[in-house]
């Protein structure tokens, strides 16, 4: 038997070990009034800026968090992800 890992499973888990390696993490509890697109979360910790958009096994992003990551990952320095439940190690890898 599978157990699918909704992406609100996969947020909590990444927050908390995000917090757990020092990082400051931002995310938009209610996106109904904000920017359409903008990532799940922003992590930032000493000199480092992560952009994260969270997705199902086989979730997509949308045209308008695509054009999001895209625009973000031309910021000089900044690292921008979709993350997906199967990548728990590198997720790891990437906040330690």
């Amino acid at each position: 038997m599978t157990t699918t890992v909704t992406e609100k499973q996969l947020q909590s888990d990444i927050i908390r070990i995000a917090k757990r390696c020092g990082w400051k993490v931002y995310h938009t509890h209610d996106s109904r009034r904000s920017e359409y697109g903008y990532p799940d979360l922003t992590m930032v910790r000493r000199d480092r800026l992560i952009f994260a958009e969270l997705k199902r096994e086989l979730g997509k992003p949308t045209p308008e968090q695509s054009e999001w990551l895209e625009d973000l990952s031309m910021v000089l320095g900044a690292e921008v992800y979709i993350w997906r439940p199967q990548e728990m190690n590198e997720i790891e890898g990437v906040l330690k």
